[in-house]
């Protein structure tokens, strides 16, 4: 049997990330550059009055797992 090859979100490592990791992690899942990931994450989260995105953040950093 065949194995698949399963994509799976990960926060980047140390190298890559600014923060946490969490939008280098998206954008690495996705295939784009992290910085437009994270210029549209800024954006989204000045519209909605930071809180939104600022919390959404600090979920997915505990959430996620970081890549070894």
């Amino acid at each position: 049997m065949a194995k698949k090859n399963i994509k799976r979100l990960y926060r980047a490592d140390k190298k890559d990330s600014m923060l946490g990791g969490v939008c280098a992690g998206i954008a690495d899942y996705f295939e784009v550059d992290p910085t437009v990931v994270r210029l549209v994450w800024v954006v989204m989260t000045m519209l909605t009055v930071f809180g939104p995105g600022i919390i959404g953040y600090i979920v997915m950093w505990i959430i996620m797992p970081r890549r070894n």
